[in-house]
């Protein structure tokens, strides 16, 4: 016999004569104690197992999206490397990164880096943004101050259809709307573009009433019936913010993020 099958024989035995003495002291042990003690022990590796999977699950992906041109490439970069890397063109893919806060990177200590995916604007790169919902933590909806006015309506039908998706919805995922180009003149505030937005999804909201039940079954409706739309009636958070991508002034954008993906 050789060595390795004396070893898993002595192995065997072992196992064997410790199965035994586990059965003889559970014997001695009273019924009610014995399911009392096992009732503990399931009970404290169903939470065991709860916590590591609400861990694991805990999103820390933001995700930037609105009209293309709107600046949210800017925006990332600006994140991502406290630059602004001008010149850069229409996103016709996700931008996407994992990294910690440009603001943050000579901070001390554990600093929790954030993902931040960057989805195109494009009308027909918009389903792309299906992919991401899922695991956000937050929604950065950047709105272009320049050329609000101009663009009013495709920015609320954009933002309409995301304030009403179920994933959106059920997870209550908060949404800041960053009034991005700010530092020029001639940009709207953030007051102005709020307001304009809330009289377009009115409308928006009274049209869409009329499509049928099956053409909407994952969506939900948005504001009170009978009363004026107002952002403050939706099911999840939704904050309006200025900033400028080109400048670096995109504090809020940074405070929102760390609100919502803890350092």
């Amino acid at each position: 016999m050789s060595k390795l099958t004396e070893g898993m024989e002595q192995w065997k035995k072992e196992i064997e004569q410790w199965s035994h003495r586990v059965i003889e002291f559970l014997q001695q042990i009273p019924p009610p104690q014995l399911y009392a003690a096992c009732a503990v022990l399931l009970l404290t590796t169903t939470l065991l197992l709860l916590f590591q999977l609400f861990k694991r699950t805990k999103s820390n992906t933001i995700v930037l999206t609105g009209l293309s041109g709107s600046g949210k490439t800017v925006l990332f970069y600006q994140l991502r490397d406290g630059s602004s890397h001008q010149g850069t063109v229409t996103s016709m893919e996700p931008n996407e990164d994992t990294f910690v806060l440009h603001s943050e990177s000579t901070k001390k200590g554990k600093v929790k880096p954030i993902h931040v995916a960057d989805v195109p604007g494009h009308s027909r790169l918009r389903p792309k943004l299906e992919e991401f919902l899922p695991q956000a933590a937050g929604i950065v909806f950047v709105v272009d101050a320049l050329d609000f006015l101009s663009n009013c309506r495709a920015v609320s039908e954009y933002l309409y259809d995301i304030l009403t998706k179920s994933t959106v919805v059920k997870k209550k995922i908060p949404v800041l709307i960053c009034c991005n180009k700010t530092d020029k003149v001639t940009a709207h505030t953030k007051e102005f573009i709020r307001k304009q937005l809330e009289k377009e999804i009115d409308k928006l909201r009274t049209s869409r009433s009329a499509i049928s039940e099956a053409d909407v079954t994952n969506d939900f409706t948005l504001g009170v019936p009978g009363e004026a739309f107002a952002f403050s009636q939706c099911y999840n958070k939704v904050t309006v913010a200025e900033a400028s991508g080109l400048t670096g002034e995109i504090s809020p954008v940074e405070q929102f993020i760390r609100e919502h993906v803890k350092p």
